[in-house]
């Protein structure tokens, strides 16, 4: 399913779980959702299952939003006084539409206790009370963080059956572009890592004097990155300048916002330590996951980072904030920077990289080694420095749970492919109507990806979109700008366009590199004797992109 698809779906008000592959836009997609919301005049009720994703979303923790905290049960006299604090049950009467992201990190009990308060409070016996629930994430990435090792995920719990939610599972790719990376990632998502996947990793092995200096380095335990933050910043010269936090609010609620972000309370910076964004730019400059070094310091003492690209950035303070029913709670402020040379897998869930040091030698749970390789975009980027066999595992319950939630997905997307445009704007409508809020007509909105279901689904749907921008666009580049995509993406879809006939080489031939290239490439496709691009790719001693082989494979066809 595209974004435009589950966008489309999110808006008619249904109870939806959002869901795809890491860098498939989920993040993207449920903040389009919100700003739609928010012009409808609906002001939704943004929560995460840990603070480090209540930060990305400027929410709270589901655990604060709905009273529970800490509590690993609830009696009914608990709910009861729960449900009577006054700021509690305001917040839960005013409820239209709760998020819940990284619904995978919330166990199955938490889920409950939940919606049985918003039940209580709100006297209605449907889940959360009747509000209408999206729930965001991935099972494959990291689990329940419980005492409890066999807590079950909230999927499994009868709240979950209750809600019986629209699966919309996305599908393209946004931050891979390696295509043989993918199959690495696709192998381990659906547990069939055999030896030729294994073999490529290890090309990534790095030796320690080879590693990249400015590379941040996962890690799947804490200790080791505080002491490898620490140790590096010690060895560069001079005394190091201190950026503290600022805040403002409550302090249980600036305590969450802390918790979650990923500047320290304390920033300790020297000319020419590596650092890491932690925030994406309002205007493009960097995005959270952006790698550089501290150049130098201004006149004013604010860090100048230069970036792996060689654009210099001077960071200023930013802020983070804790938003509920269209009011800031609570907000921090800090340099959207840490020190790069080390972080747990743990925080970098929810990042993308260009380029990181990992180490899995100690793994130890389900799906850490997923969650830190699929962060980097190209396996290029990928530097192992140890790896168990442990990391190569995904629970082995969401294996046959994700067909469940494929199938479903697909279900919704035929379902609403029979349902005409006008009746879904309808559909729409009504929801906006029931929630109070106001229908925004936009002009032509036919012409909004976000707006039309038939532009994207109407055959061949989104291939034809990608068609028409790969014939007006000078590059692949420009091209997967322009779609939002991967490069890879766009390739792919164009080898499916050629699969069922309807492209022709004067579509694409404008993107074909020169002319002795491409026959050099066309030589080594000849010559190889394996349906795999990997052997082409190092015959051609890595001179060419995946991409570009893959382009010029399709003049073949």
């Amino acid at each position: 399913m595209t974004q435009a698809e589950a966008l489309t779906i999110l808006k008619t008000g249904a109870n939806v779980y959002l869901t795809g592959e890491p860098g498939s836009g989920k993040t993207y997609t449920i903040n389009e959702f919100i700003a739609w919301l928010r012009a409808s005049g609906i002001e939704p009720s943004v929560t995460a299952a840990t603070g480090i994703a209540a930060t990305h979303v400027a929410g709270m923790t589901l655990h604060a939003w709905s009273g529970i905290g800490v509590s690993t049960a609830l009696s009914a006299a608990e709910v009861d006084h729960i449900a009577g604090k006054e700021h509690i049950a305001r917040r839960i009467q005013k409820a239209k539409v709760l998020i819940i992201e990284e619904i995978s990190m919330l166990s199955a009990t938490t889920f409950q206790m939940a919606d049985a308060v918003c039940r209580e409070v709100r006297r209605v016996d449907e889940p959360f009370g009747g509000i209408t629930v999206v729930l965001v994430g991935d099972f494959f990435q990291l689990p329940p963080v419980s005492r409890n090792s066999d807590a079950a995920f909230a999927y499994g719990s009868s709240t979950w059956r209750e809600l019986n939610p629209i699966t919309c599972y996305l599908t393209e790719q946004y931050r891979q572009d390696d295509s043989e990376f993918l199959g690495v990632l696709s192998a381990m998502r659906e547990g069939r890592v055999a030896k030729p996947h294994r073999e490529l990793l290890m090309t990534r092995h790095t030796d320690t004097a080879a590693l990249p200096p400015d590379a941040p380095k996962l890690f799947s335990h804490n200790a080791d990155v505080d002491r490898i933050n620490a140790d590096e910043l010690a060895k560069l010269p001079g005394l190091p300048r201190r950026f503290l936090m600022t805040s403002k609010g409550k302090d249980s609620l600036v305590a969450g916002l802390v918790r979650g972000c990923l500047s320290p309370e304390i920033l300790e910076l020297k000319k020419g330590a590596a650092v890491m964004f932690t925030k994406n730019s309002p205007q493009g400059k960097f995005v959270n996951g952006t790698l550089g070094v501290v150049y130098e310091f201004d006149a004013g003492g604010m860090p100048i980072i230069e970036t792996r690209g060689g654009i210099r950035i001077t960071a200023e303070p930013m802020e983070w904030q804790l938003e509920e029913q269209g009011k800031v709670r609570a907000s921090i402020s800090q340099l959207p920077l840490r020190l790069s040379y080390a972080m747990t897998v743990h925080k970098s869930q929810g990042m993308s990289m260009d380029a990181a040091i990992i180490d899995l030698s100690r793994a130890f749970e389900y799906g850490q080694g997923y969650v830190a390789l699929s962060r980097v975009r190209r396996l290029s980027g990928v530097h192992l420095t140890g790896i168990n066999e442990r990391a190569f595992l995904v629970h082995p319950e969401i294996l046959e749970k994700d067909h469940e939630f494929r199938a479903a997905s697909d279900a919704a997307q035929e379902a609403f492919r029979a349902i005409s445009e006008k009746e879904v704007i309808e559909m729409q409508k009504k929801f906006v109507k029931a929630m109070g809020g106001a229908w925004v007509e936009k002009a032509g909105r036919g012409k909004e990806k976000s707006a039309s279901w038939k532009l994207e689904t109407a055959l061949p749907g989104r291939l034809a979109e990608t068609l028409e921008t790969v014939r007006n666009t000078p590059s692949l580049a420009d091209a997967a700008k322009a779609r939002r995509l991967a490069v890879s993406t766009i390739v792919k879809h164009l080898e499916e366009l050629a699969s069922i006939g309807k492209l022709t080489r004067a579509d694409f031939a404008h993107l074909l590199p020169a002319t002795d290239a491409s026959e050099e490439i066309h030589e080594a496709l000849a010559a190889s004797q394996d349906e795999r691009l990997s052997p082409v790719f190092h015959a051609l001693q890595n001179r060419y992109s995946f991409e570009t082989i893959r382009l010029v494979r399709l003049t073949r066809v």
